[in-house]
């Protein structure tokens, strides 16, 4: 009987990429994790727009600029409460999901998962032609992962401390707002917020290449599992 966390063999769909290289279908991820994915994805791009702007503001021809500035932070307000609970919903994916959704794979507990990092960050310079043998993540990006969802709950923090500020005495200002006294002032968590996105940019920019470059090495339809849900993978590897 097939299963969520189990290899799919199913009649008809082996393939060949060399000589005696025999591929499988493989269900890795969970549909939620698709979901929360693509949130992810969505949740950046709008509130990178929108925060860019808040933080740099100009007018369009006919628009008056309060107006519009009110829109934008209603945007940005809204999407930050589905990036909580985008966040929110992967964590409690990795004590609930399949074996390639759990927190194990981002922690590298297994000696296995240790050994493969630094082998894993040649294959990344370049200076190993063998990618990591791995079906979910990576160690290495694994351990990337983690260090962006700690950078996605300082920025809410920080989200939080700056919506706070005004109403010091309200819930948002004592859950985010001790950081103002930490980081040296508001003006210091309004630069955290910000130096954050780009590095949130910059990341996004390393996980695409990174995802077409092992698609390009393992040919294991890597790009299309984040919908499909499946990858083709070497039997031995199983």
């Amino acid at each position: 009987m097939t299963t969520e966390t189990e290899p799919i063999h199913r009649p008809g769909t082996v393939d060949v990429v060399d000589v005696g290289v025999e591929l499988v279908t493989v269900k890795v991820w969970q549909l939620p994790i698709r979901y929360i994915h693509w949130s992810f994805v969505l949740c950046v791009a709008v509130l990178s727009l929108t925060g860019f702007y808040i933080g740099r503001p100009f007018t369009f021809a006919g628009t008056e600029p309060a107006y519009f500035m009110a829109k934008v932070r209603f945007v940005h307000a809204l999407f930050a409460w589905l990036f909580i609970v985008t966040l929110a919903a992967r964590i409690v994916f990795m004590f609930t999901g399949n074996r390639w959704a759990r927190w194990d794979q981002f922690i590298p507990a297994n000696p296995a998962r240790r050994h493969w990092i630094r082998r894993t960050l040649k294959y990344y310079l370049f200076l190993r032609k063998e990618p990591p043998p791995a079906i979910g993540h990576n160690p290495l990006a694994g351990i990337t992962y983690l260090v962006v969802f700690a950078m996605f709950l300082l920025q809410i923090l920080t989200g939080l401390a700056l919506q706070g500020f005004g109403a010091q005495s309200g819930w948002k200002w004592a859950v985010g707002g001790w950081l103002a006294g930490v980081l040296g002032g508001i003006q210091y968590v309004r630069l955290t917020h910000h130096l954050v996105m780009w590095l949130t940019i910059g990341f996004a920019i390393h996980h695409v290449f990174s995802v077409i470059l092992i698609d390009h090495e393992e040919r294991s339809g890597i790009t299309s599992s984040m919908v499909s849900g499946v990858k083709r993978l070497p039997l031995e590897r199983l």
